[in-house]
């Protein structure tokens, strides 16, 4: 259970930074 909430969170971190940086770096597209 443990590897499956440390993917969940891993996930969940790459999508924030990703949402985060859109509007920045012209990822807003996506």
């Amino acid at each position: 259970m443990c590897g499956n909430s440390c993917a969940f969170i891993l996930v969940l971190f790459i999508l924030l930074v990703i949402i985060a940086c859109g509007c920045g770096c012209g990822f807003g597209a996506f």
